[in-house]
């Protein structure tokens, strides 16, 4: 008999790591590499402006804004400055609405 046979499988809500995971602990930001060489300029633009619209979707459900309708472009703008990032464009702040609207 297989020795996965002999361990009970576990429960589809029981977790499988080997030691406890803290979620409670502070965020720590991933570090940052530099971008690859040798794309065109509009793909390094497309990604740092989707970037921006992530942090920003984020910063506004985390402020309570759960529904697109409820982020107008000033509402999103004022959370741009609450995180520190500059204001968006409209295209981000669209690009923003449409993140909270697939995410549901």
């Amino acid at each position: 008999m297989p020795a996965a046979a002999l361990k009970p499988k576990p429960l589809p809500m029981q977790s499988t790591a080997k030691r406890p995971v803290l979620l409670d602990l502070p965020y720590d930001p991933v570090e940052k590499r530099p971008l690859p060489p040798g794309r065109p300029r509009e793909w390094y633009v497309s990604h740092n402006r989707r970037l921006k619209a992530m942090r920003l979707a984020i910063a506004l459900l985390d402020s309570g804004v759960y529904v697109p309708n409820q982020a107008r472009n000033e509402t999103i703008r004022s959370a741009a400055e609450m995180i520190g990032v500059h204001p968006p464009s409209d295209t981000t702040c669209h690009m923003v609405r449409a993140l909270m609207r697939y995410t549901r």
